[in-house]
């Protein structure tokens, strides 16, 4: 087995295709991780804004997060619905393709793009500084941390999403069976106590109050807190990725990551409340994270403190996986409408669209490559894609349901068209003002970045479809065959020395025309070659032209062209000219004999002369001029020659 397979696991049929698809129990992991990770930051985020009201922040958690969870609800809802409507993708991009036209579309492709990026580059980072201040030691290390994480993500998601879903479900699991233990823990203690539960391990004081509460302030923490939703729109995205029936999958998998994360947030806001926890300056040595504080408040700091702590950093870590899972599946989308290069579009070995998630593994390695693994300055961007999206794809819906309403055959069906007409309009309404809030409240902070950064993705989109739209219309031309051009090609036959591998590559010139040259470079190596060339003249009279008389052939002529700067295609495409003129501009076909290596030491022990020829003659040779390999093999000598032809 080769390295590739033995890391990335044999090549899949595409009969498995099906069997490589998941349910509920892998989709939360695979799709939810971003979601679930962002429980982490998004309350920070928004008790950090709070922080200069100091003690009465936390009287101001509550008014943040209840909009947030409401929200949270209405996505809900309103992709409960996407998903039915859009049952193998309802995404974002397709559902504004198919209701809001090719503009609206880009928009959301773009906006989606630039989110899923940001979304590896800022979880890999948040986890990898988690683990930092936990273990100090580690800080030189953060860059290659950072990079080995996002490096084992990409491998685990060449290797398939079925296998992404169940190597991540340990931690996912053991994320929200702690959480969910230390948050029922607490809740009890809090009511029990009346309200003011005693901590195990105290958290640091609350600051003095710097400034009084203000609704610029609470809209600036409720637009820091929305980060964390950046994760919900992951299941309409991946619809495609789920087994038969996908919408129960989708449903399941949708119900079980806004239930968590809904019920994470509401617990860490009433907790915050109850244990007296706030947000620390994370430029401050000591820095603990709220959920850190939080925790060690209520269950101290022995195992179980550290195996909720580690299933936290394993989950932030690992949160990029949601991008590898949905970004291929985008770039797919996208690339079969033109806009994308076309190698986006293919499945790979193991049925998984590689170069998309090849792709987004080297941007987000330069991000984190860029800001040296800290990408804090980028967290302003984050949610600015995700409600974008929302905004769109809720918009779209709109659309799609006022076009079902007009086709309507019966009044119970228009009635029902005009319910979830009435959600995802309040969907769309609610993530528009959204989308309007956090883009006023981080808009100096870096959100004109984003603004800035969608319009020129949309250029580029337009100018592959741009290009694939001028290839079309060059090589359509539809119509009877053209027979002009019938009479058998002039063939050149590339030779290095004579051998059995020039032989088979002479034979099969001799079957496709009576014209056949031998091609023989001297000087490749250098100045020392006169006595090769003779050798070679006398071996040619002998083996080819006297047995091709014997045969009533025409004999092929022996052409020996200096390469005096040790270059093999320009003497060959100067020949070939001459060749042409004389002839009458009969097409000319250049056969190149090729030893094909089957063992990855040969790689190294051969010049690769004819693949680079072969790639000149092509660039450089014209329309009149066509190119045939004819392959011989080392280690299988009665193998069949196949010639692959190319124009």
């Amino acid at each position: 087995m080769s390295i590739v397979g033995l890391i990335l696991g044999r090549r899949l049929a595409n009969r498995e295709y099906g069997e490589r698809k998941i349910g509920a129990f892998e989709g939360l992991p695979a799709m939810g991780l971003d979601g679930l990770g962002s429980s982490a930051y998004g309350p920070e985020a928004a008790l950090t804004v709070l922080r200069p009201l100091g003690a009465a922040s936390l009287a101001s958690i509550g008014w943040v997060t209840a909009p947030i969870v409401a929200l949270l609800v209405v996505l809900f809802v309103s992709y409960w619905q996407t998903i039915r409507a859009y049952p193998t993708n309802g995404g974002a991009y397709v559902v504004a393709k198919e209701n809001l036209g090719t503009n609206a579309s880009l928009l959301a492709a773009a906006a989606l793009m630039i989110d899923y990026v940001l979304n590896v580059a800022v979880g890999i980072s948040a986890g990898v500084a988690a683990l930092v201040s936990a273990v100090p030691a580690l800080h030189p290390y953060i860059l290659p941390l950072c990079l080995g994480i996002l490096l084992l993500v990409t491998i685990v998601n060449l290797r398939g999403t079925l296998d992404a879903g169940r190597l991540f479900a340990l931690p996912t699991y053991t994320f929200v069976a702690s959480f969910a233990a230390i948050l029922g823990i607490g809740i009890y203690n809090t009511v029990t106590s009346g309200g003011s539960p005693h901590p195990v391990v105290p958290p640091p004081h609350l600051p003095e109050a710097a400034e009084a509460v203000s609704v610029w302030l609470l809209l600036r923490a409720f637009a820091g807190g929305c980060t964390a939703m950046t994760g919900v729109e992951a299941v309409s995205n991946g619809m495609s990725a789920f087994r038969e029936p996908p919408v129960k999958h989708g449903h399941r998998t949708l119900t079980a990551i806004v239930v968590i994360l809904g019920s994470l947030l509401a617990g860490i806001a009433y907790l915050a409340t109850a244990y007296r926890v706030g947000a620390m300056d994370q430029t401050q040595g000591g820095y603990r994270s709220v959920l850190s504080q939080l925790a060690s408040a209520v269950i101290g700091e022995g195992v179980f403190y550290y195996v909720a702590m580690g299933s936290l950093l394993c989950v932030l870590a690992l949160s990029a996986n949601t991008s590898f899972v949905d970004f291929p599946r985008l770039c797919r989308a996208v690339a079969q409408d033109g806009f994308l290069p076309k190698p986006f579009a293919v499945v790979g070995r193991r049925l998984v669209f590689s170069v998309g998630i090849l792709y987004l593994a080297a941007t987000a390695g330069i991000l984190l490559t860029v800001f040296g693994g800290i990408t804090d300055h980028l967290i302003p961007l984050f949610a600015i894609g995700a409600f974008m999206t929302f905004t769109m794809s809720q918009t779209g819906m709109v659309a799609h349901w006022l076009r079902a309403i007009r086709h309507a055959t019966s009044a119970r069906e228009r009635w029902a068209h005009k319910v979830h007409l009435a959600i995802n309009a309040v969907g769309a309404t609610t993530t528009g003002v959204a989308l309007i809030v956090i883009l006023s409240a981080k808009f100096l902070e870096g959100a004109w970045i984003t603004v800035v950064v969608m319009p020129l993705v949309i250029v580029l989109l337009k100018a592959v479809r741009s290009y694939y739209d001028e290839v079309a219309a060059r090589v359509r031309e539809p119509g009877p065959l053209d027979l002009r051009e019938t009479e058998p090609p002039v063939v050149l036959v590339a030779l290095e020395d004579w051998n059995k591998v020039g032989d088979r590559a002479l034979a099969f010139a001799m079957s496709l025309s009576p014209d056949v040259v031998g091609v023989h470079l001297i000087q490749l190596e250098g100045p020392d070659e006169e006595e090769r060339h003779r050798i070679l003249r006398a071996q040619w009279k002998k083996d080819v032209e006297e047995p091709a008389r014997r045969a009533g052939l025409a004999p092929p002529r022996l052409v020996i062209l200096r390469a005096g700067r040790r270059t093999i295609y320009e003497p060959i495409l100067e020949l070939a000219r001459e060749l042409q003129a004389r002839f009458g501009g009969r097409r000319i076909a250049v056969l190149i004999p090729e030893l094909v290596q089957q063992r990855w030491y040969q790689t190294i022990m051969h010049t690769h002369r004819a693949r680079r020829l072969r790639s000149r003659l092509l660039k450089h040779g014209g329309p009149r001029l066509t190119v045939v390999n004819v392959p011989w093999y080392l280690d299988e000598m009665e193998a069949p020659a196949r010639p692959r032809v190319a124009a």
